[in-house]
């Protein structure tokens, strides 16, 4: 599959929506992968660099600021609006992505490959597409001295994939000063397509919203027993006491909650489609299913979840020992921090100790406001016959940090995406993929959004 760095630009479009294309590309091309360790995590600075200079070039001034570690790199640049008084509006981006591993891929991952009418590359929807949508309108808004009617502050971050420790966690205690004055906040996994039948034999796009997101919590297990010769009778053997916690807990089914924003988007959906997504059903989830991919996501916000990822005991296949140990990905609805605990406290029993080494909050605003008709209108003028609609984020974003700072956060990315597109299969997959006319469509509706928001 061959790399073009120029495709052809749509007639008639925007300087933003001419060059979106090869932004997203040229951004893929840097390898950001995020291990979680600063020793092998790289490229994040010259990426960041990258992107200061392109805003340079188009007449900002930005800031770069490194967070806590060499290299984690962090740009923001302002764009004053036309009333000073109003509150400003935060567009984010990250700029690191989870690695990729070249083998398996179709194209190699930081290619940056456009081709058959899409952007290759890790990083295409996870979230290089829409800091290439934000460049490019940042750009061209700057260029021709375009003046938004609220200021704008554009922030393209390090260290989202590892959970923002060096990036908006970060910035957020320590330079609070790079966002006086935001009251709102723009971000990733929203915004996109989905298509779903409606009773009457057509179709509606959905554009969904992003009005909240899932709590998210790595939890560490331990127990401990005595330790010994693998030969002998052991009643106190630590794997075994942590190997059935985990089992129950990894079984577990937590009850089904709806939160006011799935509970607003099942509504939408049935008003659309005729289904019937009743709560007390015992085939809630094969209704779900009929939906397509997003019901995968969909599906893990309508109950807490506990997920055990990682093992790790003993040293030697002949000595029992005396310590294991289990690291649980916990996601938790709005509201159900308290709950959770004791069912996991219950289910782990009182041999087994636990510990949060990861703890981010979940996050709930409603789909309301200003911002959101603004959001809404620019979907309608582009797509008359789109709707948007909230949903919750099971997994999370940069939003968690900035909601600390009384700031309102949505996720909105918009992208028009082919039904058939499996979308939810590409974040952190083989053969990630952008759509090219899905970037130009959601750059045309990221400029009506920023020229009334």
């Amino acid at each position: 599959m061959s790399t073009t760095s120029n495709p052809a630009q749509p007639a008639g479009g925007s300087r933003a929506e001419a060059e979106v294309v090869d932004l997203v590309s040229q951004l893929i091309r840097f390898d950001t992968s995020n291990t979680g360790d600063l020793a092998t995590t790289r490229g994040e600075r010259d990426c960041a660099m990258w992107v200061a200079a392109r805003l340079e070039e188009a007449g900002y001034t930005t800031e770069y600021v490194e967070s806590g570690a060499p290299g984690r790199g962090n740009v923001f640049a302002r764009l004053p609006g036309a009333d000073p008084s109003r509150g400003a509006l935060l567009l984010h981006g990250h700029l690191d992505v989870v690695p990729a591993e070249p083998a398996d891929w179709s194209v190699h991952p930081f290619s940056g490959a456009v081709e058959n009418g899409y952007v290759w590359g890790r990083g295409a929807v996870d979230m290089k597409d829409m800091v290439g949508m934000m460049l490019a309108v940042a750009r061209r808004f700057k260029a021709e001295n375009i003046v938004p009617p609220r200021d704008l502050v554009f922030a393209f971050l390090a260290d989202e994939e590892a959970g923002g420790t060096y990036g908006s966690h970060w910035l957020v205690r320590h330079r609070p000063d790079l966002f006086d004055g935001i009251t709102e906040a723009v971000g990733e996994v929203g915004g996109f397509s989905l298509t779903v039948p409606r009773r009457d034999g057509g179709e509606r796009r959905l554009y969904l919203v992003e009005t909240a997101e899932k709590g998210l919590g790595w939890m560490r297990l331990t127990a401990k027993g005595r330790a010994g010769h693998g030969s002998f009778l052991h009643e106190d053997n630590a794997v075994t006491v942590l190997a059935q916690a985990v089992a129950r807990l990894g079984t577990h089914t937590f009850p089904l909650v709806l939160t006011e924003s799935v509970a607003e988007f099942l509504a939408a959906v049935a008003e659309e489609t005729g289904l019937d997504f009743d709560p007390a059903s015992p085939d809630l989830d094969g209704t779900l299913a009929k939906l397509g991919s997003i019901a995968r996501i969909v599906g893990a916000t309508l109950r807490d979840t506990a997920n055990p990822t990682m093992l790790d005991a003993g040293y030697k296949a002949n000595v029992i020992p005396q310590t294991a140990q289990a690291v649980v990905d916990c996601r938790i609805l709005p509201g159900r921090r308290a709950e959770f605990e004791r069912a996991v406290d219950d289910l782990i029993g009182p041999d087994v100790t636990r510990e949060w080494i990861t703890d981010l909050d979940s996050y709930e605003t409603t789909f309301d406001g200003d911002l959101v008709e603004a959001m809404n209108a620019a979907i309608l003028a582009h797509d008359p016959l789109g709707r948007t609609v909230p949903y919750m984020l099971s997994g999370g974003t940069d939003a968690k940090a900035f909601a600390k700072l009384g700031i309102r956060c949505f996720g909105f990315a918009p992208l028009q995406l082919p039904p058939e597109l499996d979308f939810a299969a590409l974040f952190h997959g083989v053969d990630e993929r952008v759509p090219v006319d899905a970037l130009r469509f959601g750059t045309r509706v990221m400029e009506h959004f920023l020229l009334h928001a």
